[in-house]
């Protein structure tokens, strides 16, 4: 018996749908999308989607609550690997801060003995005067900071300014509540530093970058990639020993130095008071006959008539 090939009519088993419906759904498609911009959607559409939202944002949270989970169980553990990880590289860093801090009260000791033997005046150390920062784009330096800190809390001209980790810069002009700080790293600062290894002198000055050069370095200066650099004090502005950063070699060869400042942000501050060393003009000493005091007895007549006194001894040139 032969088989009987379906026809075209059989072979279209699929769900047809008449051409009005279509026509319809095509037209209720371009409305949604022409409505579905901000400025030509209606009031009650825009109320209609913001009550289906609220219902169904529950249920989503609901529903995707265990697929959160599921997600976060392999960097949960991971990070708890990096936590434990962390906490010891902490608990070592703490027992060596803890010796470290032994050697600094040791070292302190020390030097309180030295300068007492030595019969040594250290420089005036007062508190530290904490302040937030501003930025200051309306002043003349093109890198400076306001800080909320004036003469009213005890601050004046060339006070340093350090964070957390080190010198930032230093006062140069004060009101009565904020301060004006010239940064290290501005085109018009010039700060005196040394290496602490060896001493080597120089000068650190801003070039608007964040690593200003070390410039009048001597020809033999020895200096290393990694010297710890700080302030010397030979301006007798700055105290010395202040943290600087680090010397680091550029691409042509020439000496920056890598602020410790730039490990944090500069947000919060402290002044530093500083009181520095007077000049002999400013605190001349007292040469001459010294003064006698107010209650002491007037000279007799015949001191003021030139004439020696009974009892005195007059010394010639001859030393008779």
């Amino acid at each position: 018996m032969a088989l009987r090939r379906p026809g075209r009519r059989e072979q279209d088993d699929g769900v047809r749908f008449s051409r009005t419906l279509t026509l319809t759904l095509f037209i209720i498609a371009a409305l949604l999308i022409a409505f579905d911009r901000p400025d030509a959607r209606p009031g009650f559409l825009v109320s209609f989607r913001a009550a289906v939202s609220d219902m169904a944002a529950p249920l989503l949270d609901l529903t995707a609550r265990p697929l959160r989970g599921m997600g976060n169980i392999g960097p949960y553990w991971q990070r708890q690997r990096e936590l434990a990880v962390e906490n010891a590289e902490l608990r070592e860093q703490l027992t060596e801060t803890r010796y470290w801090r032994d050697l600094a009260l040791r070292l302190r000791d020390e030097r309180d003995i030295y300068r007492e033997a030595l019969n040594l005046t250290p420089a005036s150390e007062q508190e530290r005067i904490g302040a937030w920062v501003l930025a200051d784009p309306t002043g003349p330096f093109v890198r400076s900071r306001l800080v909320g800190a004036g003469a009213g809390r005890g601050v004046s001209e060339g006070d340093p300014v350090l964070n957390v980790y080190g010198l930032v810069g230093h006062v140069v002009e004060v009101g009565e509540r904020s301060s004006r700080v010239l940064l290290l790293t501005d085109l018009n600062s010039r700060v005196p530093v040394m290496a602490d290894r060896s001493n080597a002198r120089a000068v650190l000055t801003g070039d608007n970058t964040n690593f200003p050069r070390l410039e009048y370095l001597g020809r033999d200066a020895d200096l290393q990639e990694g010297d710890r650099i700080v302030t010397s004090g030979d301006d007798g502005i700055l105290p010395r020993g202040l943290p600087v950063g680090t010397a680091a070699l550029d691409r042509n060869g020439r000496w920056r130095v890598r602020l410790f400042s730039d490990n944090a942000p500069v947000d919060f501050v402290w002044v530093l008071p500083y009181d520095r060393l007077p000049t002999p003009e400013e605190e001349p000493a007292v040469t001459g006959v010294m003064a006698l005091p107010e209650n002491a007895a007037a000279p007799n007549s015949a001191s003021e008539a030139g004439e020696e006194p009974a009892g005195t001894i007059a010394i010639t040139e001859d030393g008779e």
